[in-house]
Parts: C-alpha cells; sequence; structure tokens
C-alpha cells in the first residue's frame, strides 16, 4: 500500500514566534499560521474561509523563525502531517499539526518576509530562492543568505538546519 504525507501551506503568522530550547540544546517552536481561501457558496457570493494550522519548527529554522518573522508575516510551509494524541482527565485527546521540514519567508522589502524594525531587509534570501529547511529540501548557503547586515544563514553541509531528519520524543516538547 502507497503512502504520500506531503503538505505545503501559504499563509500569515498569527502570533510573534517564541523559540524554546530542549534540554539537548535543540530549538523547537510552535508557530499558528492562518491560511485564507476565497471560493463561490450557493448563491454565488464570493466567501472568506481561514483556516488555522498550528506548526512545528525544529533546529535552526526555529531559530530563524523566531529571528525575522512576526506576527503577520507571509510565510511558506513544506511538511508533513502528524496526528498527537494525548490523555487528560481519562478523555483520548487528538490533535493534527504539520512538522514543518521547509520554511521560506515570502514578501518584499518593507513586507512581512523581513526582520522585525528592520524593514524587509531578510526576504533577500527569499528572493533568490532561499529556504531553511532539512531533510532533502535545500538549504541556505553564506554566499547566498545575509539576513540584514551582517548576520550569515546557515551553511550547506553542516546537516542541523531542521529536524526533518531527527527523532524527538512527544515528551520532549517544551509546550
Amino acid at each position: 500500500m502507497a503512502s504520500f504525507n506531503r503538505v505545503i501551506l501559504v499563509g500569515n503568522l498569527t502570533r510573534d514566534v517564541e523559540v524554546k530550547y530542549l534540554q539537548g540544546g535543540t530549538a523547537v517552536t510552535e508557530i499558528g499560521l492562518a491560511v485564507n481561501d476565497r471560493r463561490k457558496n450557493q448563491q454565488g457570493e464570493w466567501v472568506e474561509e481561514t483556516t488555522f494550522v498550528d506548526i512545528t519548527l525544529w533546529g535552526r529554522q526555529a531559530e530563524i523563525a523566531s529571528e525575522y518573522l512576526s506576527k503577520g508575516s507571509s510565510v511558506l510551509i513544506e511538511g508533513r502531517l502528524k496526528l498527537d494524541s494525548w490523555e487528560k482527565d481519562g478523555k483520548k485527546n487528538y490533535k493534527l499539526r504539520v512538522v514543518g521540514e521547509r520554511m521560506q519567508m515570502l514578501g518584499g522589502r518593507g513586507g512581512g518576509g523581513g526582520p522585525p524594525g528592520g524593514g524587509g531587509g531578510g526576504s533577500r534570501g527569499a528572493q533568490r530562492g532561499g529556504s531553511v529547511g532539512g531533510g532533502d529540501g535545500p538549504q541556505y548557503d553564506e554566499s547566498e543568505a545575509n539576513y540584514g547586515d551582517s548576520e550569515p544563514g546557515p551553511q550547506r553541509g553542516r546537516g542541523g538546519a531542521s529536524g526533518g531528519g531527527q527523532q524527538h520524543a512527544e515528551e520532549d516538547i517544551p509546550f
């Protein structure tokens, strides 16, 4: 039986990014993404529908998100669906979320893709096709990604840009 678990979303952050660190030093964050859809209803009127999605980012990807994205920032996320389950007060609970494996900041200068208060300089890497990813996804090369004035992006071959290939126990997640 074949299976395929891939999600691509483009939307805006619903809150500022807060990165946390596990005991081993791995960065992790959970971002909220609002994805808008516009369609016609049965009466032929256009209806706006917003879907809110929780996304978990790991490693350098989480750190970059916290440094350069803020509430309202436009971002593309590629990842996979994961169903979390837990028991509370004898009741089984479930939550579907996305594990982000690739992130691309969108928006031009002065848009939502730049560093907070920095006038959009962080979109430079996105304009060159830059993205932050893990596993098989493309990663920033220092020569391609210069966020702002002096901070280089992660380099190829370091292998720690994302949790795409890493396994983390659910009890390690600090939220």
